[in-house]
């Protein structure tokens, strides 16, 4: 019995420093009226839910303002977010937590379709006729903020490519041989390609068929119209398009101006006439004169100098015409004086009778004789000449 008694009280007095020690008088220092030392007093544990300067509360967590906060300026830092979205986006983080949690929950999302509304509407600067179209069912159809985002994203690709394909086959249409060969190609591929052949495609494949025709053009053409060509091909694509629209005329006018001179130079009154006309005229004009007028100008010159030479012709004298004092015969003779035809004479003063050889005086037959022979001699002469008239008329 006294063993157990013994060991009873080394156990309580082992156990009574440590009861001591905890109990709440000596916690707190009240039991001797002063703080204990050697020992920090615990921590009064903050209120949940508030956080320090960093924006975490005691658990270490982020509270749900700074999340809001970073919410919006990432919402702001998109590349796609508009100024209205960042000016909204600032703001509401300057008004605090609940405007920032309105933010989150409802401003950016009527922001954003105000902004997809703005991109599409866009669109329609330079859009083709489906593309437009599409956007103005797409706006009517009060779409929701998915439907927006696909139209950007692939409806609008697709439509855009639809006209892309109505725009390269009216191309087709009176296109070069080269140009038509690279649409047909372009229509085959992809609507990538497509979009190439319409950006650079057609302008070299165009650029192409107007070296030809320039080639064509040129090719056996007037001085002029050869040197504006061969300035043309060695020029720009620009400069080809001049001249196939407007150079080539200039040139082949100042070729036609030319040509028109030199016709004048040679030509007959109505030539010259038709010729000057043209050179004051038009372009169509001269054009015209040397297809058709300068050889309606020279026929008129042909019919004006036919009949020019019958009228000469009919005003010749000595051809076919009886001379005065010949009497209604042909002369002939062998220029002895004798010959066929009326030869006689009437003597000046005489009564139309034979002269004689002898008979009533010698001054009656010399005034009679000179008479007779100056009448003789001027009928011989006449005589003589209408026969060389004859004989020359036989001879022609």
């Amino acid at each position: 019995m006294k063993l157990s008694r013994i060991a009873a009280a080394v156990a309580a007095t082992a156990l009574a420093p440590a009861v001591f020690l905890a109990s709440p008088a000596f916690a707190t220092g009240q039991e001797s009226g002063t703080p204990a030392t050697g020992t920090p007093t615990a921590p009064t544990a903050p209120d949940q839910g508030t956080a320090d300067e960093s924006g975490k509360d005691e658990s270490g967590k982020e509270d749900q303002a700074e999340q809001d906060r970073k919410t919006i300026l990432a919402i702001i830092a998109d590349p796609m977010a508009s100024q209205h979205m960042k000016d909204a986006g600032h703001k509401a983080i300057a008004d605090g937590p609940a405007a920032m949690r309105k933010f989150i929950e409802t401003d950016q999302h009527d922001i954003r379709l105000d902004d997809y509304r703005i991109l599409i509407l866009r669109l329609l600067n330079g859009a083709g006729p489906g593309l437009k179209e599409g956007i103005q069912q797409l706006l009517k159809s009060n779409p929701n903020l998915e439907q927006m985002r696909h139209f950007l994203a692939v409806t609008q690709h697709e439509l855009r490519d639809e006209d892309n394909k109505v725009d390269i086959s009216r191309l087709i249409n009176g296109a070069g041989p080269i140009l038509k060969e690279k649409a047909k190609e372009a229509l085959k591929g992809t609507p990538a390609d497509r979009i190439e052949f319409l950006k650079t495609g057609q302008h070299e494949a165009r650029d192409q068929d107007n070296r030809v025709a320039i080639a064509q053009t040129i090719d056996g053409g007037g001085p002029e119209l050869v040197k504006a060509g061969l300035a043309a091909l060695n020029g720009t694509p620009a400069d080809r398009v001049a001249f196939l629209e407007t150079g080539q005329h200039e040139a082949r006018d100042q070729d036609n101006r030319v040509a028109i001179a030199k016709i004048i130079d040679a030509g007959g009154p109505e030539v010259v006439k038709a010729g000057r006309a043209a050179l004051a005229g038009t372009p169509a004009d001269r054009a015209e004169f040397l297809k058709t007028g300068q050889h309606e100008a020279r026929a008129k010159d042909k019919k004006a100098e036919e009949e020019q030479g019958k009228g000469n012709e009919e005003e010749k004298p000595g051809e076919n015409k009886p001379g005065p004092g010949t009497g209604s015969g042909s002369g002939s003779g062998s220029g002895s004086g004798g010959g066929a035809g009326n030869t006689d004479v009437t003597p000046q003063g005489g009564n139309g009778g034979p002269l004689a050889t002898t008979g009533a005086g010698d001054s009656v037959w010399i005034a009679g004789g000179a008479g007779t022979a100056l009448v003789a001699g001027a009928g011989l002469l006449l005589a003589a000449r209408m026969r060389r008239a004859g004989s020359e008329r036989r001879t022609a």
